[in-house]
């Protein structure tokens, strides 16, 4: 009679729950492994054994076989470790069996019995949960990121004899989570900012409606400074949306050790030289990329025309739809990628383009500029929400101890009340800000005052824009119309949106 205990594997950021099933057959000594394993699952064969003996237990004399079911997925990682140990000492009748099927069991084995940490345990306990297991027997170093789920009981250990011991005897307690007050303050601040008070506005209006943002100006004027602050005025994650970054973060192995929720909305700053693998995610294991990690946070592109032309296309499907899709031989797996785009540049090769200083002039050919900008495609550029330029700080302002700036928490406050604007007219729809919105929620959720759609029908046909482009001024029109806590679009709301199209030469893009 085969033993069977419950474990789950990962495939994307998603659990799958997975049957060990554990058979001993009376034949000549062998150990195999099926059900689609790959190559780090065929190895717990030797990690097993081991752990095993050199826990105090004997390894059976005959053919186990191990069956990971269902045998259509691809089983990946070292979570299988400890249940097959479980499962061969319960087969062998060297623990006594109890309720095991109440429980979920991960965890890589050492050679000496020691249970190590795996990545992607929080997926697994959601997984579990929606299955109607709340159980769970996991290595020590995972406890705290198991229990991030309130439902979960979570029974942590650090080798294979302790694991053991809680079977025969049931003495141990389920972990209980320390909590900890957790206060995000890294220093960074908008007050920090001389002076940039347009530049400033514009990325209140970005962060207040999830909108994409492209920064250009010359080198020095503060462009990285003004993004690295964006974090710091968007909205506070929902519990929902904290859980979905630690999940993504989890399967990434990108948690500290005994880090719970992630409370803090990411910030990703790739090199210029990243591949289009490591925005997008992909290789053999199917891995989230930069795109994927920037969640529901912020995805910063420093010097975008300095990445190479292709990786920055790959942007066009997760700009739009809010999650990427990956295609590979191994398979295909879709992340979402909900994330606020900031990117910077500098208007020509030398940077000094839009420069008033007699010492700073541009010494850029117009073919030379033409194949700089060229890197932005015209789809990619359609993309973009606003482009704002940041102009250079006055010495001035620079020396003026007494210039105030406001703080990330007083522009937070508005950006907040906006955002709570955005979720009460959307609440029947998985919208959460304005930058999500079809042309069909335009239509039905945007009042638009008759002044400023006459002023639409005008720049429409001026301009010829794409309606795209169209929709895009809507969007930032009812993002600006929100911090006005203005129930319609009025005119004043459309041209400040139209100065945010304007780009380097261009008249409305």
């Amino acid at each position: 009679m085969s033993i069977s205990l419950n474990s789950a594997t990962i495939r994307g950021i998603d659990g799958v729950m997975v049957k060990v099933e554990v058979d001993l057959i009376k034949s000549l000594p062998s150990f195999s492994i099926v059900g689609l394993p790959d190559a780090s699952v065929k190895e717990s064969r030797e990690r097993v054994r081991s752990a095993i003996v050199n826990s105090g237990f004997e390894f059976p004399l005959g053919r186990v076989v191990v069956n990971l079911a269902p045998g259509n997925i691809k089983k990946e990682g070292t979570y299988f470790d400890l249940p097959i140990a479980l499962a061969i000492l319960l087969i062998t009748g060297q623990i006594n069996n109890f309720e095991i099927n109440d429980f979920v069991v991960l965890g890589e084995l050492s050679l000496n019995g020691e249970l190590r940490e795996v990545n992607g345990i929080l997926p697994i306990v959601i997984e579990a949960r929606d299955n109607g297991i709340k159980n769970f027997i996991v290595p020590l170093k995972n406890a705290e990121e198991t229990s991030i789920i309130k439902e979960s009981k979570v029974y942590a250990f650090s080798t294979l004899k302790e694991v053991v011991c809680f079977i025969t005897y049931k003495d141990v307690m389920p972990y209980s989570k320390e909590e900890k007050s957790k206060s995000i303050d890294n220093g960074i601040d908008f007050k920090d900012v001389v002076a940039q008070e347009s530049v400033k506005r514009a990325l209140e209006v970005a962060c207040a409606g999830g909108h994409s943002v492209l920064l250009y100006g010359e080198p020095g004027c503060g462009k990285s400074m003004l993004a690295n602050r964006v974090p710091t005025i968007l909205p506070t994650l929902s519990y929902e949306e904290a859980l979905e970054v630690t999940k993504i973060y989890s399967v990434c192995g990108g948690l500290k050790e005994n880090e719970g929720i992630r409370e803090e909305r990411p910030f990703r700053s790739p090199h210029h030289t990243a591949s289009t693998v490591t925005l997008s995610g992909g290789g053999s294991k199917l891995k989230p990329g930069e795109i994927t990690l920037a969640h529901n946070g912020v995805l910063y592109l420093d010097e975008i025309l300095e990445f190479k032309k292709d990786v920055l296309e790959v942007l066009r499907q997760p700009l739009e739809e809010k999650k990427i899709i990956i295609s590979r031989n191994t398979g295909t797996v879709e992340y979402p990628a909900n994330f606020m785009l900031i990117a910077s540049m500098n208007p020509c090769p030398c940077g000094y383009l839009m420069s008033n200083s007699y010492f700073k002039q541009c010494k850029c050919s117009e073919n030379e500029k033409k194949r700089y900008l060229s890197r932005l495609s015209g789809p990619l550029l359609e993309r973009m929400d606003l482009f704002v330029f940041v102009p250079p700080v006055p010495l001035e302002n620079l020396q003026n101890k007494n210039l105030q700036s406001e703080s990330s928490k007083e522009i937070k406050i508005r950006v907040e009340k906006a955002r709570g604007i955005q979720l009460e007219r959307f609440k029947d729809k998985r919208i959460f800000c304005n930058g999500q919105m079809s042309h069909r929620d335009i239509m039905d959720k945007c009042n638009i005052s008759s002044d400023a759609l006459n002023l639409l029908d005008k720049i429409y046909k001026k301009f010829d824009i794409s309606a795209r482009v169209y929709d895009r001024i809507l969007k930032i029109s009812r993002t600006i119309a929100d911090l006005d806590e203005s129930k319609s679009i009025n005119r004043s709301h459309v041209i400040e949106a139209l100065q945010y199209r304007r780009f380097i030469n261009k008249e409305i893009i």
